[in-house]
């Protein structure tokens, strides 16, 4: 980085060096009485002079923030400068300019040209990075970012500029819902930025620009367009903005106005006023104004910090009794920080400047702060993690009281600068400003979060069949107290409309079959979405085979295994959805042994089964156990067969065919799943009397 005091080198010498020195020559020139010479000289040395004036003239400019006259001064003095070093750090110092104006593709353009002649600062390759990631090159960013973290190791802004690349590359792969629209007749081929709403039926939008029509007609060194000032604009009712003119009263001055926040009752505005004069630049600070009618009443000063420090961007609490500003003064974190003071009352003093602290503020820039009337904090931010250029946060304080910090996400957010948001009241809709169009203007844009629009399409069908089943009944039953009852179509189709944030339950039920039962839940939906769902209805006409709910013995054994617990907690679960009915729990066992020891076994097994699901609550005069021994080999199912396909669907296991199997390990799965309890339903109208 160039020194702000001139540069150092072969062209740091003072005019009174250059006064003697050319003395000297001259003295010289007189003993040799040679002219041609002598010209040369001095011609060579006025060059110098003029070289070092330029390089100084940039670098003033350079330093008083003024990167749009520097730019310029830059290049004119690398035409003049000779020493390859030197010209290497003007086409750093050119880049650095255009990266400040926010012209990110001139700005790559400079560093790469910086970084192919070997110069060697490593924040060359940062602001590259940084470039790189507002222009949309994820992929090349991350590389540079990586490279800069092997060249700086412990600055941490290498491996979470990386970081943020691939965030930014997922964001734009899964957007939120928000939706943004540029409001072209508001904006205008200057910098129109930070809009507010200034009535509370929100048709009434003040915002800054540097629109021609701006009182002020100086240009701003650091953009090249004229000073801003605080416009009105009002939307019509057919829905359109009219032209947008400047505040009424003494808010606009030829100085710098912007960044206006107004009171809940929108009775009082804050302000940032930027001075600057031909002598000396004076810092901003924030202004307060109250309004008389129409008009805006004289501003009052509320000094926030020293006069040479920045006090910007006010953003006042709902309650009015907390005022946030950006400000560099000392006691920060890097950059311009977020600070708030508060006081007691509306009529109080304000109190001490309190800085928000490390969750907040970062070693970059933390700017335009906005509070929602639900208390939530809105600021920008270019070092927490973010998609490019100024990222738009969320800040909610949690129950310890520590900040909790969220990006705003794309397309909120943008490779470019996105800042200044407002919202309408306690709507996900309202305003924002972004340069994302890529002429490096800001321009103002409006969101909106659309309804989230949820439904739960399902359909009903036979177990055993898949035949769909027109005519069951759904109840549908959410976590906040609505029920709502329909029957399938012929089809066998369902559909209900679903509320966002709330868990539900479905209870499906005809006659003939067992109920079923589903669950849905829309928490944490960010995005519109239907649900599909397929319920099976099992026939009670037959034995029930519910998948997953046999119960499986180990060889000559009652004792329940740990996975049949899983099965009969489903098993209980569709008792308790179907309190009308009584089972018969049905046990099996395999061929080995005799019938008598097999009949006695299975017995057991059974009354395992009932034991155990009386201990879960289930109504002992629900359940019968009986035992069949080894009369009842399984049939082959589909599902059978799926997991095992050495098992020929419709095949019985019986014992001829076990023992016809190849191999040990295949008649020992047959006559496992053999050893197995099923349940049957034998009564529906259970009343427990």
């Amino acid at each position: 980085m160039i020194p702000e005091k001139g540069l150092q080198g072969p062209f740091s010498f003072s005019v009174k060096k250059y006064l003697l020195l050319t003395t000297v020559i001259l003295s010289d020139m007189a003993a040799l009485k040679t002219p041609i010479i002598l010209v040369l000289l001095l011609i060579t040395c006025m060059q110098g002079f003029s070289q070092k004036k330029k390089v100084e003239r940039a670098e003033a400019a350079y330093g008083a923030g003024e990167y749009h006259i520097a730019v310029d001064l830059f290049k004119d003095a690398y035409s003049s400068v000779r020493d390859v070093d030197k010209k290497n750090e003007m086409v750093y110092m050119v880049a650095e300019c255009y990266r400040l104006i926010n012209q990110p593709e001139k700005a790559e353009l400079w560093y790469r040209r910086a970084l192919k002649r070997d110069f060697n600062d490593p924040e060359a390759v940062l602001h590259y990075a940084d470039v790189l990631k507002m222009n949309q090159k994820y992929e090349d960013a991350r590389n540079e970012y990586k490279r800069y973290q092997q060249l700086v190791p412990d600055d941490p802004r290498g491996q979470e500029g990386a970081m943020s690349c691939d965030l930014a590359i997922e964001w734009l792969e899964n957007p939120t819902a928000y939706e943004v629209e540029e409001i072209r007749i508001i904006n205008s081929r200057a910098s129109d930025f930070s809009p507010v709403y200034a009535r509370d039926d929100h048709m009434v939008v003040y915002f800054s620009s540097s629109r021609d029509e701006a009182t002020g007609n100086d240009t701003h060194g650091a953009t090249g367009e004229s000073f801003s000032d605080i416009f009105e604009t009002q939307l019509d009712r057919k829905g359109k903005w009219s032209v947008p003119v400047p505040l009424e009263g003494s808010v606009n001055t030829e100085y710098d106005e912007g960044k206006p926040s107004l009171s809940y009752d929108y009775r009082t505005m804050y302000f940032t006023r930027c001075m600057v004069t031909k002598r000396k630049k004076m810092g901003c600070q924030v202004y307060v104004s109250e309004r008389s009618g129409t008009r805006w009443g004289k501003e009052e000063l509320i000094v926030l910090a020293p006069d040479s420090m920045v006090a910007a961007h006010p953003a006042i609490s709902p309650d009015n009794l907390t005022l946030y500003y950006v400000s560099d003064m000392p006691g920060g974190f890097g950059g311009k920080d977020i600070w708030k003071v508060t006081r007691e009352s509306e009529t109080a003093g304000w109190g001490r400047p309190e800085n928000l602290g490390p969750r907040i503020n970062t070693v970059g820039d933390e700017v335009f702060p906005y509070v929602h009337p639900d208390g939530t904090l809105y600021f920008s931010s270019d070092r927490h993690p973010g998609m490019g250029g100024l990222d738009i946060f969320r800040a909610i304080r949690g129950d310890d009281g520590q900040w909790m910090v969220e990006n705003m996400r794309y397309p909120i957010n943008s490779f470019a600068d996105d800042f200044g948001i407002t919202f309408q009241s306690d709507q996900e809709k309202g305003l924002l400003t972004s340069s994302r169009k890529g002429r490096g203007n800001d321009d103002i844009f409006s969101f909106v979060l659309p309804p989230l629009n949820f439904n739960l399409i399902g359909v009903v069908r036979d177990e055993k069949t898949e035949e769909v089943l027109s005519g069951a009944t759904i109840k549908l039953v959410g976590s906040d107290g609505i029920t709502i009852q329909t029957e399938t179509n012929d089809q066998g189709r369902f559909r209900f409309m679903l509320n966002p944030n709330t868990d539900y339950v479905f209870l499906v039920s005809k006659e003939g079959y067992l109920n079923g039962k589903g669950r849905e839940t829309t928490k944490g939906q960010e995005k519109s979405r239907d649900f599909r769902t397929t319920v099976y209805l099992a026939s009670i006409e037959k034995p029930i085979e519910i998948s997953h709910s046999n119960v499986f013995y180990d060889f000559a054994r009652w004792d329940l295994r740990p996975e049949a617990m899983v099965s009969l907690d489903r098993l209980v679960e569709t008792l308790n959805d179907n309190p009308s009915i009584t089972i018969e729990l049905m046990s099996h066992t395999d061929s080995r042994d005799t019938e008598a020891f097999n009949l006695e076994l299975s017995q057991k097994r059974a009354q395992s089964v009932v034991e155990y699901l009386i201990e879960k609550g289930i109504d002992p005069d629900r359940l019968q156990a009986r035992g069949y021994g080894e009369s009842m080999p399984k049939v082959v199912t589909e599902e059978i067969h799926q997991e095992y396909e050495f098992l020929p669907v419709g095949q019985v296991l019986d014992e001829e065919f076990i023992n016809r199997l190849p191999t040990v390990e295949q008649q020992e799965i047959a006559h496992q799943i053999n050893r197995r309890t099923e349940f049957r339903v034998l009564s529906t109208d259970y009343s427990g009397d």
